[in-house]
């Protein structure tokens, strides 16, 4: 509803905001045009770093020339051993028989005809195992045989001995059972102070005890080929290098362990390569865009730091590899060349042919410092990092935002005078209309009145 003032029906409202809203205009329209041009370049921008990010991240797996190696490794039984590998591994076959296996001490007191309840005594239990020590102290508040189960599984420096009860015929017994394997990790016990009644756990494998040892700590036998292999643990990685083997159980013949060469992997690895790129380099295009039909173009054409950036990439995935040699110092001598759309396209044949023939090459053009995985990896990072041209680019457009903002303010501020100025030379002129009509109304009724 209009506002008026007086009786003329002069809406001064309407009026003050048709002339304020047209002088606006005049300001706003160029600070609109700054505004959307610097939102539609920072979207554009943050794209663009999304997608090297990515990019990124596809070519981190691959500069490791390791990663580019990958083997696979079997073995003939699995229910005897079972093996892993790095790309670092030397192809090869290796006989491997398992002597024995590593295992830990078990050690079994003598039976308490009373069972678990029975009190066996008071004192301090040292109990090493391997290198470690640590101590027990019973007292007549805990000093049953559960007790001291309980005593030894909660003692603060335990970390490897752990405490079981065995219920048979002639009593109960208590068990410790060490949680590492070796020759080198026995467990002893020693008592001193209290009542004497600990002594039947004394045990130290040399003189006699009531103690009795179930199981003796041993370390893992194999041989390789004819050459004896021991360990600690039934995990063993110095026996080959970079091999990994897990022993399961013995063997009476040896199993032949088998390093080779894993060319599917190599392409899946090249393949997600080429996915990455091609993903890129779309959104490169896409930023750079040009439709003659509509005259559209995308937010960065012509731009130069996309320029700058494309170039760099282009140079990473086309200069030969520093210190490569033989047939494969590039992308193109595996098979990897540019399409006439500027994508990436892989010829199988080609790349099959080069990683039969050298695949420590095809490796090395990847990674390693000075392979293509390695410069781009640089270089991205360049392109990334705090300070870089992009980040520069997004401070930009963020202070001209800003810049936009304080314009827009400041432009509110001076309509706000001009409409206050308005209202007040529309209102004096609303009210002078009505002291005008007011007169002459006046004027018209004293007229009347005169004889004809």
């Amino acid at each position: 509803m209009a506002t008026t003032v007086g009786s003329t029906g002069l809406d001064v409202q309407g009026l003050v905001s048709q002339l304020v809203t047209s002088e606006r205009n005049q300001y706003l329209t160029p600070i609109t045009a700054r505004e959307t041009t610097a939102t539609v370049q920072l979207s554009a921008i943050s794209s663009l770093k999304g997608a090297l990010s990515t990019f990124q991240t596809a070519v981190s797996g691959l500069k490791d020339a390791a990663s580019m190696t990958p083997r696979s490794t079997t073995s003939s039984d699995e229910d005897v051993l079972t093996v892993t590998s790095t790309g670092d591994a030397s192809t090869g076959s290796y006989d491997i028989q398992v002597i024995d296996l590593a295992q830990a001490q078990q050690l079994a007191s003598g039976p308490f005809s009373g069972g678990v309840s029975t009190k066996v005594g008071t004192g301090t239990m040292t109990i090493t195992y391997g290198t470690k020590t640590f101590d027990v102290n019973i007292d007549s508040t805990n000093n049953t045989l559960s007790n001291i189960r309980d005593a030894i599984n909660k003692a603060s420096g335990n970390t490897g001995v752990q405490a079981s009860i065995i219920n048979e015929q002639n009593g109960s017994r208590l068990v410790l059972t060490s949680s590492m394997t070796g020759k080198d990790n026995t467990i002893k016990v020693a008592v001193n102070g209290g009542d004497g009644g600990l002594a039947q756990f004394a045990y130290d494998g040399v003189n006699p005890s009531s103690v009795t040892q179930l199981k003796a700590a041993q370390d893992a036998h194999i041989k390789v080929g004819t050459y004896d292999v021991y360990n600690s643990s039934n995990v063993i990685s110095t026996a080959i290098d970079d091999v990994t083997i897990t022993l399961k159980s013995k063997s009476d013949d040896p199993v032949t362990l088998t390093v080779s060469a894993d060319q599917s992997a190599l392409k899946t690895k090249v393949g997600n390569f080429v996915t990455a790129y091609n993903t890129l380099y779309a959104s490169f295009s896409k930023l750079r865009a040009y439709d003659p039909a509509t005259e559209s173009a995308g937010p960065l054409l012509g731009d130069a730091l996309l320029r700058g950036i494309e170039s760099q990439i282009g140079l990473d995935l086309s200069n030969p590899v520093a210190g490569a040699t033989g047939d494969y110092k590039t992308l193109a001598s595996l098979g990897i060349t540019r399409q006439t759309d500027g994508t990436l396209k892989v010829d199988g044949v080609k790349l099959d042919k080069a990683l039969t023939a050298d695949p420590n090459s095809v490796a090395k053009v990847f990674g390693g410092d000075t392979g293509v995985a390695g410069k781009l990896s640089t270089d991205l990072d360049k392109m990334l990092k705090d300070g870089s041209g992009i980040d520069v680019r997004s401070d930009q457009l963020n202070a001209t935002l800003k810049s936009v903002q304080d314009d827009k303010d400041q432009l509110d501020a001076r309509m706000q005078v001009i409409q206050d100025r308005y209202t007040k030379q529309f209102t004096a002129l609303d009210t002078l209309l009505t002291q005008l009509q007011s007169t002459s109304n006046y004027l018209s009724s004293q007229l009347a009145s005169l004889p004809k």
